[in-house]
């Protein structure tokens, strides 16, 4: 995404800014979904033409437009899979929802795109950031379970 920002300041405003610049720009004015408000921001660089400093104002709208094939690619990613899926567990899925979780989680308006391209129910894990680690550290804890399912992982691949 935060090369997606980099590629569009330069595109379109003949601005080079960088990962760090562009990954504030996501955090600020990124958006998978139209805001209730949108915002402007100044992006600040230099000039690809004079190689001076410059700053322009984006809106909310062009950042989303920037983001969208990142945010496309996610949507597609999510249908493909939901296309694949045992009906049983789509039953499941259509019950309790989808749950996002990491750094993707935190662009604005995701889960709503996400819930309105896919009719399933769509929510942020609580501190998506760390919440796949925090899981992994919990299964860990439980050796008994992990010996189960590694069991379980060896009589499915052993031959038949």
């Amino acid at each position: 995404m935060d090369a997606e920002i980099v590629s569009y300041a330069r595109q379109e405003h003949n601005l080079l800014i960088g990962e760090r610049t562009a990954e504030q720009v996501k955090i600020e004015a990124g958006s998978a979904y139209p805001l209730e408000r949108e915002i402007n921001i100044e992006l600040k660089g230099r000039d690809l033409v004079t190689g001076l400093p410059k700053a322009v104002e984006v809106s909310s709208v062009e950042i989303r437009d920037a983001l969208s094939g990142s945010i496309n690619a996610i949507v597609d990613s999510v249908r493909q899979t939901i296309e694949i899926t045992p009906p049983e567990i789509i039953a499941d899925i259509m019950s309790t929802g989808i749950i996002l979780a990491g750094g993707g989680a935190l662009v604005r308006g995701l889960d709503r795109r996400l819930s309105e391209e896919t009719r399933f129910p769509v929510y942020v894990a609580e501190e998506p950031l760390t919440c796949v680690v925090r899981g992994a550290a919990e299964v860990l804890e439980e050796v008994a379970i992990l010996q189960k399912l590694q069991a379980r992982l060896n009589t499915r691949k052993a031959p038949r």
